[in-house]
Formats: structure tokens, C-alpha cells, sequence
């Protein structure tokens, strides 16, 4: 502190400090400095700056912190922590002396504000002055297309339709998010969507509601009878998309002075237009995978020669991967561009990039350029799979920091190139090999990797897009988990989410059993646990209630089944790993990354110790297969005995499952959220329980013959039950849906629908 005050005192050389050299040159100004109560320690921080009001996300690990009372007249406030007010920075007002309480050389976290260092370097080569310089490096003016004149009185929500293959109903989860939002700022929503089967359809949510079909001709007719100020068109899947880019072009939401909400119109065409969106992500020196889009069969087989054997063939603006696949020659190509080219009149030939990883990530931006991930998923089927289609998992776990944080920064470079407001998901190539990526797509609306993302982070995307779309800026909306933080941060998850898709092929005759880059499936489920087994055994169970989890003796090994992907590829794989199949053999024939398959290898070794053991499991054999996922059933079936009797064994020594909250923030602040799970992978419950509960059990995964016309049901008996002044449990495990909501009830759990789980979440609310 000496040495820093005979600096201060001597010249102006420029001083820089960072974490414990903040508190330094705080202390050496005559600062204070306080024990806080729980410090602030993370790689998602939120700070804001003043002079530009932006936030950027912070690497912090401290325990006390810098009265900003106390600082000297010459001296300001640089940075402000947004979740509990705490300082973050100071500056000199005048002389080039500034310094941050976090750490923006990030070599594990963010480089959202690695241009402090430059700030620096410039302070020492020409002198500028610290505090203009950054304001003019930190400034954003916002567009004038993304901010509202004035507060709209009355928004048009278009909706998604019925259902079909891709497009389910997490539009019906995130249409409901939208007019929840906007009825919380008092303004009145009009809703069109035909499909009687929803929740946001139903009485008492939206203030009007048209059941008409979603084109052009039907919205143009409600425009003229409504006269709405703002449209919403990200909130009803690729249906509502298409029809408000129609109607944007034959000039009718200027015809009748509608704005669009959100994110600009000419962002969206861009987005969807692949050979505009090449170019566009070109500008910014990133790729896209090789690929060109072609309109005719003869312009496809001559793209394919350039880029090489094998491509992937899909029809432009389509969803689900509609009419695309693979094709190793000419003849293949040929079949294939015909198909698509009846859907399409654009085709898009891509350079298969099969076997490198797929990871996405969910991007949240304001309209004056805060931006944030919130959350990040891998999909453990390598690319060639539809992301729709492959088994996905939340937080990535294969990556390094190096590769998290550069996929992390270049999806925030490439969302506020593209001028998105609101939400928005990219998806990337990872060469397994090498840091090598490709940009595969960018979706600028809310889609199911949103209604994922937000079940599995438990922050509310949907809901507060629509606020972004009124140009509510990202800092000052409140994370409505905690209820004191910023809704201006990324969750950090003390857990991990496996979501598994649900196929329904055996009801269709002649129907493929393989799958790739277009979807089948009809549902999928959700499971969280504190480890990658627990989690992936639970999904098992939830996408097939038959099936007992990682069971090896459903299928027989058969490698042309575990090269190309089909349904059931999991139990080809387990009956592989029981038939002491190696690691690298597997590899070399699913491309499944290493980290996962040693994982299912250790479900597999410890089911072989299970069936050795026989009929005496002591504590420490049972936790360890609770922890690892395995069901009493699975557990009575590896010792021949009965699921009652391992239940009534495990109660008697012992070995339950404790309750766990989805809290957002991994336990750093207390939570308000009633959003829970089970686990065997702890020791203590996370809520009291005071009883006198009533528990409704959701309808689980859709399939052919019961899908979200069940929903409805739960979430209507669920609304009836409060208004009889009941508290209620609903117990789900589908992210697609309203009933999983974390505020439609007062407990939500997130576990399976089976005999063991809900008597166990019975008998711990007793």
C-alpha cells in the first residue's frame, strides 16, 4: 500500500489493478474495505458498467469488498456488481489510475471484457484517458428498428398450430411465457392459434383468442379488426415465422403501422436463408460448414462433385430436417434432391461433417447490446443426427474451458451481428480432433433447444424475451427463480440434464428404424441428477416405462446397428459394453466421444458386481447403485428378487432419496423456486416439508395418441385445485410442456412417473 501511495504521489504513471490489487489501490486512496457475507465466487457475475449502463459476465473470487462510500472526490465507481450491489472497479477521474475487482484475463470463464487491457496498454502509449476511452470502447447506441416509440396497448401473438413432427408443444409453453409477460406490464394480447389441445388457448390467459388457420389471408383480416400495436412471430415455431415473413412482404404490418417486436424481420430472413447467412457470417471472419444451395437436380450433383463425397442433402426453410439425408454418390444425391426439391424450390447441398460434435448454445440479447449464454448443451450422437433426434446433454461435458469459452464468444459476436432481440440458439461443428467449428445454424426464435434450456436452467427464456421484445433492458429485469438476482447472468448448474428423445415407429408399418438429419421422433423427456449415470438411467426409464434403464439384454449386438443410429442404439451399445466390447472399438463405430461411453461402461461393470453379488446387498453396494441410476427393479431383476423387497430392504437400512432445487445459481444466493429433483448423490434436503399436499401426475412423454391435450388436463386440474386453496405437487418429466412450469403449481418435481419414484416423493411429503 506504500509503495502504491509514493506512485500516486510521484507522477502519473498508469496504474491498473486487478482483484486483490483493486482492494490495494482502494486502501492506498484511503478507501474502506468489508467482510462480505458470502463473497462473490464464479465465472458468471454480472457487472455493470457506469458511464454505459452495459453488463458484461466476470470471473470473481473474493471475500471482501470496496466501500464505495468511502472513496475519495477525484475517484468514481467504475464497475457495479448487478445481483448485490457491490463494488466492482474504480477510476481516477482525471489521471490514468483504474482498477477491477474481477478477473478479466479469464483463463477459466468469460473474455467479455478482455479490452481492458488494451484500455490500459493505450493509457500507457498515448496517454488517453482511462475513463473516455472506455466509454467510447463500451458505448452501444441501440437500433432504431429494435426500440418502441412508445409502449404498445396491444400485441398480436401468433401461435404454432397444430402439432406435427418438430414442432410440439414447447410453442405452446413458450407462447404462454409471452402473454404472461406482457400481462404483467398491462398490455392487452391477442392470440391466433387454432389448436383447441393448448393451455395458452385456454380461458383466462390470453385477452382475446382467434382459432383460425395461420396464413396470411386469416392474420391480415384479425390485424384489420384488432388494430394491434406490435406483433410477436418468435414465439410460434417455424409456422408463425414463415407466415410473418409473407406478410412482411406483401407490406401489410406497415399497411396497418404494426411493429415487429423483437428481433428485426431482415435478421430473420437472414438467419433462414442459408446462402445470405453464409455470406452475412462471413463478414465477421467466421464459417459456416461448406455447403451451397442449389435450385434444380443438376445444379445438386454438380455441388456435390466440388465439395466431395459424402453430402447432405435439405430443403431450405423447412423444419425438422424435412426431406434432407445423406448420400455417398450420385445415385443416392439424385433420389435424394428430387424428394426435397417437392417441399422446396431452394436445396441445400452441405460437406457431411459426420462424427464431429454437435453443441449448442442459447443466447439471450437486449436492445442495447447486453448479451448472455444461458445455457449450453451437447449432443452425445455426433453430428449426422438431427439435434431433434440425438440424446442431448446439459452443461456440455466434453469440452475444455478453451473450447467452451471460444464457441461462448464467437455465439455473441455472431447473435449481435445479426442484430437479434430476444432469444436466440446457434449450433456448432466441433472437430473432435482439433479446435476446428463450423457454424451450422443459427435459429432466431424460441424453438424446443429453448424450452429445453429453460427446464434445465430454470431460467424463464420465452418470458423474458417478450420483455426484451418491449425493449425492457437485460440488467433490470429480476430472475424470477431467486427473486433478488438479475435476470442479466448465466445459471450455473450444480447438476446434469440428459433430455432423450421418444421415437413411436412401431406404430408405422414400413417405416425406417434408422435415424439422421430429419425427425421422427414424436416427444421427448427430460431427467436431471447430480451425475451423467444417474441422469441418462432415469431418462431411460422415463422415455419407455418398460424399460429398467441401461438394459444390455434388450437387444443383440449388431455393429451395422451401432454405425448408423437407430431407436434403440443405446441398448445395442449396452449389450456391446456386456459383451466387453473396448472403448476405442465403440468409438471407432458410433463416433459417441470416449467421456460418454467409459460412463455407460461403468453402469455396465457395476450391473456385472450387481448379478455377482447375489441376494445380500449391504448399504454401501446399494447407495452405489442408486447413485449410479439403477432402479429398484433394475437392482431386484441383477439379484433375482422382487422391486418390493429391494424397496423395503433400502427403507429399512436406510438408503432414500434426498430432495433437490433448481436454484439457478448452484446454492451462491437462497432460492424462492419450488422447481425439485431426487437424487442419491447427497446428504441433506434442500425444503421443509409441512404436508398436506396434493399431488397431480402429469401425463409424461408425448407419443401418437396422447400428447398435449394431456397437458391441458394437469394444468386445468392444477388451476382448479388452487382456486380451491390447495397447495399442489405435479410431478412430470416432459420439458415441452406448461405443467412444468415452475409457476403454474407449488412444488414442481422433475422425476419420473413410476411406482418407486412417486411413492418415494410421497412418503417424503408425508
Amino acid at each position: 500500500v506504500n509503495q502504491i501511495q509514493k506512485i500516486l504521489k510521484k507522477s502519473e504513471i498508469p496504474i491498473f489493478g486487478i482483484c486483490l490489487g483493486h482492494q490495494l489501490l482502494a486502501t492506498a486512496i484511503g478507501c474502506k474495505t468489508y467482510k462480505m457475507k458470502y463473497g462473490n465466487r464464479g465465472h458468471n457475475l454480472p457487472c455493470i458498467h457506469h458511464g454505459t449502463g452495459r453488463c458484461f459476465m466476470t470471473s470473481q473470487n473474493h471475500g471482501f469488498a470496496v466501500d464505495s462510500d468511502t472513496l475519495p472526490a477525484e475517484w468514481e465507481t467504475l464497475f457495479t456488481n448487478a445481483n448485490d450491489n457491490t463494488n466492482e472497479g474504480i477510476l481516477h477521474k482525471t489521471k490514468p489510475y483504474f482498477s477491477v475487482q474481477f478477473h478479466p484475463e479469464h483463463t477459466a470463464g468469460p473474455e467479455d471484457l478482455e479490452l481492458l487491457f488494451d484500455v490500459f496498454l493505450e493509457a500507457v502509449k498515448e496517454k488517453l484517458t482511462v475513463k473516455q476511452n472506455l466509454i467510447e470502447k463500451l458505448s452501444y447506441k441501440p437500433k432504431a428498428d429494435t426500440l418502441l416509440a412508445e409502449k404498445p396497448k396491444k400485441v398480436l401473438i401468433l401461435g404454432s398450430g397444430g402439432l406435427s413432427i418438430g414442432q410440439a408443444g414447447e410453442f405452446d409453453y413458450s407462447g404462454s411465457q409471452a402473454i404472461k409477460a406482457l400481462k404483467e406490464e398491462k398490455i392487452q394480447t391477442i392470440l391466433i392459434n387454432p389448436n383447441i389441445a393448448t393451455v395458452q388457448t385456454s380461458k383466462g390467459l390470453a385477452d382475446k383468442v382467434y382459432f383460425l388457420p395461420l396464413t396470411p389471408e386469416y392474420v391480415e383480416q384479425v390485424i384489420k379488426a384488432e388494430r394491434p400495436n406490435g406483433v410477436l412471430l418468435t414465439f410460434g415455431g417455424q409456422t408463425a415465422l414463415n407466415c410473418g415473413v409473407e406478410l412482411e412482404r406483401a407490406k401489410v404490418f406497415a399497411k396497418y403501422n404494426v411493429k415487429i417486436m423483437g428481433t428485426p424481420i431482415q435478421s430473420i430472413i437472414e438467419t433462414e436463408d442459408r446462402k445470405i447467412f453464409a455470406e452475412r457470417v462471413a463478414e465477421i471472419g467466421e464459417k459456416v460448414a461448406p455447403s451451397e444451395a442449389v435450385y434444380s437436380v443438376a445444379e445438386a450433383l454438380e455441388a456435390a462433385e466440388t465439395l466431395g463425397y459424402p453430402v447432405m442433402a435439405r430443403a431450405a426453410f423447412s423444419l425438422g430436417g424435412l426431406g434432407s439425408g445423406f448420400a455417398n454418390n450420385q445415385e443416392e444425391l439424385k433420389i435424394l434432391a428430387k424428394q426435397a426439391l417437392a417441399h422446396s424450390n431452394q436445396l441445400i447441398i452441405d460437406k457431411s461433417l459426420r462424427g464431429w460434435k454437435e453443441v449448442e448454445y442459447e443466447v439471450v440479447r437486449d436492445a442495447f447490446d447486453n448479451c448472455i449464454t444461458v445455457c449450453n448443451m451437447e449432443n452425445l450422437d455426433p453430428l449426422g443426427i438431427h439435434t431433434g433426434e440425438s440424446i442431448v446433454v446439459a452443461p456440455s461435458q466434453t469440452l475444455s474451458n478453451r473450447e467452451y469459452n471460444m464457441l461462448r464468444t464467437t455465439a455473441l459476436k455472431v447473435i449481435r451481428h445479426f442484430g437479434v432481440v430476444g432469444e436466440c440458439n446457434i449450433q456448432y461443428a466441433l472437430n473432435p480432433e482439433s479446435e476446428q467449428y463450423f457454424i451450422i445454424e443459427v435459429n432466431a426464435r424460441l424453438s424446443r433447444s429453448s424450452a429445453l434450456a429453460s427446464k434445465a436452467t430454470g431460467y424463464p427464456l420465452a418470458y423474458v424475451a417478450a420483455k426484451l421484445s418491449l425493449g425492457v433492458a437485460l440488467p433490470d429485469i429480476k430472475n424470477s427463480v431467486t427473486g433478488v438476482t438479475t435476470a442479466c447472468f448465466e445459471p450455473s448448474l450444480d447438476y446434469c440434464v440428459v433430455k432423450i428423445p421418444r421415437w413411436d415407429l412401431s406404430k408405422f408399418v414400413r417405416v425406417s428404424k434408422n435415424i439422421g438429419s430429419s425427425m421422427k421422433s414424436v416427444g421427448e423427456v427430460m431427467a436431471i441428477g447430480r451425475n451423467f449415470e444417474e441422469a441418462f438411467q432415469k431418462a431411460l426409464r422415463m422415455v419407455d416405462e418398460t424399460v429398467t434403464g441401461f438394459d444390455p439384454y434388450l437387444k443383440k449386438v449388431k455393429e451395422e446397428e451401432l454405425i448408423q443410429a437407430t431407436d434403440k442404439r443405446m441398448f445395442v451399445l449396452a449389450a456391446a459394453l456386456k459383451a466387453k466390447y473396448s472403448i476405442e472399438k465403440l468409438y471407432d463405430l458410433t463416433k459417441i466421444d470416449p467421456w460418454f461411453l467409459n460412463k455407460m461402461k461403468n453402469i455396465i461393470e457395476f450391473l456385472n458386481l450387481l448379478e455377482s453379488q447375489g441376494n445380500n446387498l449391504d448399504h454401501s453396494m446399494l447407495l452405489q447403485a442408486k447413485k449410479l441410476g439403477f432402479s429398484d427393479k433394475a437392482i431386484a431383476v441383477a439379484i433375482k428378487s422382487t422391486d418390493l423387497v429391494v424397496r423395503s430392504h433400502r427403507e429399512q437400512i436406510g438408503v432414500i432419496p434426498f430432495v433437490k432445487q433448481i436454484d439457478t445459481v448452484a446454492g451462491e444466493w437462497p432460492a424462492t423456486t419450488n422447481y425439485l429433483y431426487l437424487t442419491y448423490n447427497a446428504t441433506t434436503h434442500d425444503i421443509k416439508f409441512p404436508g398436506s399436499f396434493t399431488i397431480v401426475v402429469g401425463s409424461g412423454v408425448y407419443r401418437i395418441g396422447s400428447s398435449v391435450e394431456f397437458d391441458w388436463c394437469a394444468v386445468g386440474c392444477l388451476r382448479e385445485l388452487r382456486n380451491l386453496g390447495r397447495s399442489t405437487i405435479m410431478i412430470n418429466y416432459n420439458p415441452e410442456t406448461v405443467s412444468t412450469d415452475y409457476d403454474m403449481c407449488d412444488r414442481l418435481y422433475f422425476e419420473e412417473i413410476s411406482f418407486e419414484v412417486v411413492m418415494d416423493i410421497y412418503q417424503i411429503e408425508n
